[in-house]
């Protein structure tokens, strides 16, 4: 294939019901698509966002039964193109979830999956509390997904406070990275715009970021602006806070245009502390 493709994120405020959030997102799918998307990348926990314990183990299923992961499978297949999950929570053996990501050829074959790894444990100002690390399992492998443009680097929301997996991503050659989020408002904020675009310039990538939006209903409040950011730093498409979608056109060639102003990938060098 070209170096040329578009690329779609889609940014939903899911509930804690699967049904209802497959049916809006699979509609925006739907739309990215006749908008001339050939990849289109979908939010954190698309499926299902619940902190409550009690609600989420109910109706979290396994990866075999999941109807999400089925639904998004077969609509990549109806409509002919890639397929990026966001995150779905699926139910492990024991009393842990997985924070899961896949890749979907058109086809609907699994391609790549990857578990977040960085657990989300913190206490914000103005009494929000958060412990993904008491539902979740924390992934521990790092994956680099096989597109037909090139390779896309995984993470999922918090990983983008670790820098040192996305250098190791680009180490093993992404050219782009994802970044399916549910952000909180108040981080999002503060850091999300200046992150993402740190994310890209140090490692030349592409950033694909979709984003949960809104207040959600568990109470959670997300920061939204979906982005799709180049090779240099800049930002080809924002989505603001409303539900929808955000396309932009992507050129591999300006991930090596970019690597041969900046070389700084060839540079790495090991070093120790004294």
């Amino acid at each position: 294939m070209s170096n040329l493709f578009k690329v779609a994120c889609v940014q939903t405020n899911s509930g804690n019901e699967i049904g209802p959030n497959v049916k809006i997102v699979s509609e925006m799918i739907r739309a990215a698509h006749a908008d001339g998307a050939d990849f289109i990348l979908l939010p954190e926990v698309v499926s299902l966002l619940e902190s409550g314990s009690k609600i989420m183990f109910a109706r979290v299923q396994t990866q075999k039964d999941d109807p999400a992961l089925k639904a998004f499978q077969a609509l990549a297949v109806e409509l002919g193109i890639w397929l990026h999950t966001g995150s779905l929570p699926l139910k492990l053996s024991g009393k842990k979830i997985a924070n899961r990501s896949f890749v979907v050829d058109p086809q609907g074959d699994i391609k790549a999956w990857y578990d977040k790894i960085h657990m989300f444990d913190v206490d914000l100002p103005g009494g929000e509390s958060y412990r993904e690390s008491k539902n979740y399992q924390a992934g521990d492998r790092a994956v680099v997904a096989e597109l037909p443009w090139g390779k896309l680097g995984m993470s999922i929301c918090y990983d983008l406070r670790f820098p040192h997996l996305y250098r190791a991503l680009a180490q093993a050659g992404a050219d782009f990275l994802c970044v399916p989020s549910a952000f909180t408002k108040v981080t999002g904020r503060a850091h999300w715009h200046s992150l993402l675009r740190a994310r890209a310039i140090e490692n030349t990538c592409y950033v694909f970021a979709p984003a949960q939006t809104g207040t959600h209903q568990d109470g959670r409040k997300t920061y939204g602006h979906s982005l799709i950011i180049d090779p240099w730093g800049e930002i080809l498409a924002d989505a603001g806070t409303d539900v929808g979608y955000i396309v932009a056109d992507i050129d591999l060639a300006n991930v090596a245009k970019a690597r041969s102003r900046v070389p700084s990938i060839q540079h790495d060098r090991g070093f120790s502390f004294d």
